[in-house]
């Protein structure tokens, strides 16, 4: 659940409640289908050519040919327990694409967290099983494995997030509802840089937010440019029914592309760690606690045995009360890293992800009972 959203409105992982039930939620369910009589004087076909396409038709038809074939669905089961029935299995199902001619499948990891078995399906003719290679939970992303004739391995070409615009298209490929293959709707990039408290606390930065129709089922689905390269991997909706309201998430691909390579190194990412905890400096906490900057980080806390640590970076040595405040005061303050300031803990956390690697050494500029001075600190993976 996101904090501050007013109303039953629900920030939904993609296929929580995606169980393959026998019919829709809303939609009444086609149990069989006759085809009207074929016409005694049977009308002459009208050939459809390009010409008859507008210009933005055939963009997105060519999005579909290049892109669709990349496109797989997953099927997971997942073993539940229950008081009087004992374990039993539970079905889900995402959406994924193939990254690399070597059986590579990029998805969410919240699409295969706990499942016992997985499935990945090429269209209605091939079905088989996978096996995880890799998972991110911070960042949502999964690598699975298949084993696959070549000829079925259509690789996703890669764009580039960081140059997306507010208005330009976006189109989703993706099986939602866990039924319906290969589904394509448009829309447009709505915002950029959102950052989403999930329900599980989880907190993912940087997303693209669109209003491509998203639902259950198209999770770890790619969200693509008019020119059908992925631009984002589909995580994510706020909906008051769990289905699309035009509210929908997915992770820049520029994130896919520094985490996905380690998955499939190291079968986990491992994330840049400092080992800091601390406040970030708003104008009125510097007038309240007489700090010479109005913004940064106060560092409250510096875990032992961290790279802040083993560089000298000092926490608290008091504290102070401010209304009902406990606040932990006399510890460095951080005003930037590698020359760039900083303008809060959530902003240092972010520059730590998008910016550095373990074993990369940042320069902190902090001040120390008013004095400046420069640090150097070798970063390590963060403990699990």
């Amino acid at each position: 659940m996101v904090r501050k959203l007013l109303g039953p409105v629900i920030l939904a992982i993609l296929t929580a409640g995606c169980t393959l039930a026998p019919a829709l939620v809303g939609v009444r369910e086609v149990v069989s289908f006759t085809p009207a009589p074929t016409p005694t004087n049977t009308p002459t076909p009208v050939s459809v050519s390009s010409v008859d396409l507008e210009p933005g038709e055939q963009i997105i038809i060519n999005v579909y040919k290049k892109a669709a074939p990349s496109v797989v669905n997953i099927k997971t089961q997942v073993l539940q327990w229950d008081f009087f029935f004992g374990v039993y299995p539970e079905e889900g199902a995402g959406s994924g694409f193939v990254y690399d001619k070597e059986g590579h499948i990029v998805t969410n990891y919240h699409v295969v967290e706990g499942a016992q078995s997985i499935e990945v399906s090429f269209g209605e003719d091939l079905s088989v099983p996978a096996e995880v290679v890799g998972t991110d939970p911070l960042n949502d992303l999964a690598v699975l494995k298949v084993d696959v004739p070549p000829d079925k391995l259509v690789p996703v070409e890669l764009g580039d997030s960081s140059t997306l615009q507010v208005g330009q298209w976006a189109i989703a490929i993706g099986n939602p509802f866990g039924r319906f293959e290969r589904t394509l709707t448009v829309g447009v990039v709505s915002a950029l840089n959102r950052t989403l408290e999930l329900e599980s606390g989880r907190i993912i930065r940087n997303l693209i937010q669109t209003d491509a129709a998203i639902n259950p089922g198209n999770s770890g689905g790619p969200l693509l440019d008019s020119k059908g390269r992925v631009i984002g991997v589909n995580t994510a909706i706020v909906s008051p029914s769990r289905a699309s309201a035009g509210v929908g998430f997915a992770i820049p691909v520029n994130v896919l592309k520094r985490v996905v390579p380690e998955l499939i190194a190291y079968g986990r990412y491992r994330h840049p760690w400092l080992g800091v905890v601390g406040y970030t400096i708003t104008p009125t906490l510097a007038r309240r606690l007489n700090l010479p900057v109005d913004q940064g980080v106060l560092v409250a806390q510096v875990y032992r045995g961290s790279p802040a640590h083993k560089a000298g970076i000092r926490g608290a040595k008091d504290q102070v009360v401010i209304g009902s405040r406990i606040i932990l005061v006399g510890g460095d303050i951080i005003t930037a890293i590698d020359n760039t300031p900083i303008k809060g803990m959530d902003f240092l956390d972010a520059y730590l992800e998008d910016n550095t690697q373990v074993g990369q050494t940042v320069e902190l500029s902090i001040l120390r009972d008013g004095k400046p001075l420069k640090v150097k600190v070798v970063l390590e993976e963060e403990p699990q």
